[in-house]
């Protein structure tokens, strides 16, 4: 069977039924594709290629025998390297943890393996998941596969760039402030945050703990929808981790959507790029066609996401991140004197330009004197911006907007420029302080050579991931991935 790394996870298991392939074939395929597209791409930190391959055996052997097939069987998968995978390392695209190695699996990889899934190895990031690059990693950026020139998004580019450029079949990234979704419409793939508290994060390396999601990516709505119904659930091991039952999310695809209202917000539709904007009031059109209702509606306190969500996220920042000194975990840096050089020396030669801004911003905000005009009142404004969703669901079923204001820019044009690279998260990280769940689907691309993707993002009440998947896979039908 030819194009083995293209197919979705139902043609997979088409193929594996019919035995007109291995579940071996398809990991040895996409081992292969890696070896020689990645080279270019750069999405991967590391591989485990005798895994994938025991894991694969593991599932033929299954299939010869007998026994149904599981929800992931011989699925090939990627996974961010912020998300712990036992006897494997993860590094958190860092030089503090360049050779630690994971003692447990994350809750979600662990659910992953169990449904069948084939891990092929640990994707690039932005360091400790900081950043909308994928630049910030402590070892190489990773590239868009539509245009090596340009970045694939962040934090979670690696993941996002695997699934676009078919090296993997799914993967999972981790999301604090939009990093699932921005890739996602970089890569032209499907990216989901789900409900905080509806995918444990148990055995996610932590960088801003009330902000924090796992989700996945795919190349079609359907596959999100069966991994997001894989990993997500109460974990005991996580007790954020939300008792509410999880639906089969598969079985809300069916196309219907007429009634539905749709509310779009003006806020996110200024200081955009003129062709994004055309091209998701394209998509918008098309979601009118399909029966949806379309009510304007408005978040006002929009405006104030950005300040509140880089006050909260590097103070838990500079918290969480102040285990890593030297002592416990990871590098240690060989030459100091006395234990306070050794934290400092440790430090400063492990972590990064951007790790470093953050950790001194989050210290900032947190310190004596400063604490109630910063953080505190970016408590209190987080919860405003929550307030606005929860009073616009009052009257829509789903909020439509631009997932990013710009299109995927020229690796190194930002770099310098840290509140630029900010400013890029203004339309996620809303849904991130609210905790709501949120998916980015490709809304067609823009003019020029090559063209670059453009992603239209959707918003749902807390724990209604079924409407949110509903919506974005009626849209995929459509035509929407290629609207123009």
């Amino acid at each position: 069977m030819d194009n083995l790394t293209n197919l979705t996870i139902e043609e997979i298991h088409g193929a594996l039924a019919k035995r007109e392939a291995s579940a071996e074939e398809i990991a040895r395929a996409h081992i292969d594709r890696i070896r020689t597209d990645d080279p270019r791409v750069r999405s991967y930190l590391s591989t485990c290629e005798e895994k994938a391959l025991e894991q694969a055996r593991a599932v033929d052997r299954q299939i010869a025998a007998g026994e149904p097939l599981r929800p992931l069987s011989g699925v090939p998968v990627a996974v961010k390297d912020v998300i712990l995978t036992r006897g494997l390392r993860t590094t958190c695209a860092s030089k503090i943890l360049e050779n630690y190695m994971a003692p447990y699996d994350a809750t979600a990889v662990q659910r992953l393996e169990s449904a069948g899934a084939v891990i092929l190895g640990k994707t690039n990031c932005d360091e400790f998941a900081m950043g909308s690059s994928t630049e910030n990693s402590g070892f190489y950026p990773t590239h868009n596969p539509h245009d090596l020139t340009r970045v694939p998004g962040g934090s979670s580019g690696g993941s996002a760039a695997a699934v676009a450029a078919n090296l993997a079949t799914v993967s999972l990234g981790s999301d604090t402030g939009g990093s699932i979704r921005q890739p996602a419409a970089f890569c032209g793939v499907v990216g989901m945050m789900g409900t905080y508290g509806r995918v444990s994060r148990y055995g996610l390396v932590a960088f801003a703990s009330s902000l924090d999601h796992i989700g996945p990516f795919g190349r079609s709505v359907r596959d999100v929808a069966r991994t997001m119904k894989v990993i997500a659930g109460r974990d005991a091991l996580d007790s954020t981790s939300a008792d509410i039952s999880v639906d089969d999310y598969e079985k809300s695809l069916d196309g219907n959507v007429r009634g539905v209202k749709v509310g779009v917000p003006n806020e996110y539709f200024e200081g955009l790029n003129p062709d994004i904007r055309a091209n998701v009031e394209k998509g918008i059109k098309l979601l009118e066609k399909l029966g949806c209702k379309i009510v304007p509606i408005r978040l006002p306190h929009t405006e104030y996401a950005i300040g509140c969500y880089y006050i909260i996220c590097t103070a838990e920042a500079s918290s969480n991140l102040a285990r890593y000194d030297g002592v416990r975990y990871g590098f240690r840096a060989a030459e100091f004197s006395g234990l306070r050089d050794m934290y400092r020396k440790t430090r400063d030669q492990g972590f990064g330009p951007e790790v470093k801004r953050r950790i001194m911003l989050g210290t900032y905000v947190l310190s004596s004197g400063y604490y109630d005009a910063y953080y505190l009142k970016a408590q209190k404004v987080r919860t405003l911006i929550a307030r606005d969703f929860v009073e616009a669901f009052d009257d829509v079923d789903v909020i439509v907007t631009p997932t990013s204001p710009i299109p995927p820019f020229k690796l190194n044009e930002k770099l310098d420029d840290p509140l630029q690279m900010y400013l890029a998260d203004i339309y996620t990280v809303t849904a991130s302080l609210a905790g709501i769940p949120g998916i980015s689907v490709p809304c067609g691309k823009l003019p020029g050579e090559p063209p670059l993707p453009v992603g239209m993002q959707i918003f749902a009440r807390y724990f209604d991931e079924s409407r949110l998947l509903q919506v974005a896979d009626a849209f995929e039908k459509a035509g929407g991935f290629s609207v123009s």
